[in-house]
């Protein structure tokens, strides 16, 4: 029922939610572009429209206080930006363990604009020999879903050309604030 709530709800604001067919069971969803909260609540309500049981990355200070429980009952993983030592091991454990497990992470790392993407979603995706699932949220033609599912090749340089063909063209809703896709040196 919730997601026919999500869909109807994402129709009524004129938002299309697309996928490829055939969702792998376990895969690292890249959620890009997030320039600002909104583009969040619309790839929460996407998660929800498509049926996603999902994990997704968040800065610690969003699991202070009362918010802790809510944002972990939706999904929510916290991870300290200040000392995220281990967390890489650990998400590959996470799919090691998990026969069935999505894992949404913003590579950018942040809704301001940074000089490029971090790299840890690459190197999950790579450990645990799972696909990357291109997520987006597009103001300017009003889409939200997954682009694509790609299988990295392992080589950085081709897999984040790859990656950005898919994203052409999407936008969120501060497209001045997406960053570009290259890796961060």
């Amino acid at each position: 029922m919730l997601k026919a709530v999500a869909r109807s709800l994402l129709k009524l604001f004129g938002w299309t939610v697309i996928e490829p067919p055939e969702r792998p069971a376990r895969a690292v969803l890249v959620g890009y572009p997030h320039t600002s909260n909104q583009d969040g609540l619309i790839a929460l309500f996407t998660k929800l429209a498509l049926g996603l049981d999902a994990r997704w990355v968040g800065k610690d200070t969003l699991f202070r206080g009362p918010l802790d429980g809510i944002m972990r009952r939706l999904g929510g993983i916290p991870i300290d930006r200040r000392a995220p030592r281990g967390f890489v091991a650990d998400m590959v454990a996470q799919f090691a363990a998990n026969p069935n497990f999505l894992l949404v992470i913003a590579p950018e790392g942040t809704r301001s604009l940074t000089p490029g993407w971090k790299s840890g979603f690459y190197r999950i995706a790579l450990g645990a020999k799972v696909p990357v699932a291109l997520a987006f949220v597009d103001y300017s033609r009003r889409q939200a879903g997954i682009l694509a599912y790609l299988t990295l090749t392992g080589d950085p340089a081709a897999d984040i050309a790859a990656i950005a063909a898919h994203y052409e063209g999407r936008q969120g809703k501060h497209p001045e604030l997406a960053s570009p896709i290259r890796w961060l040196e």
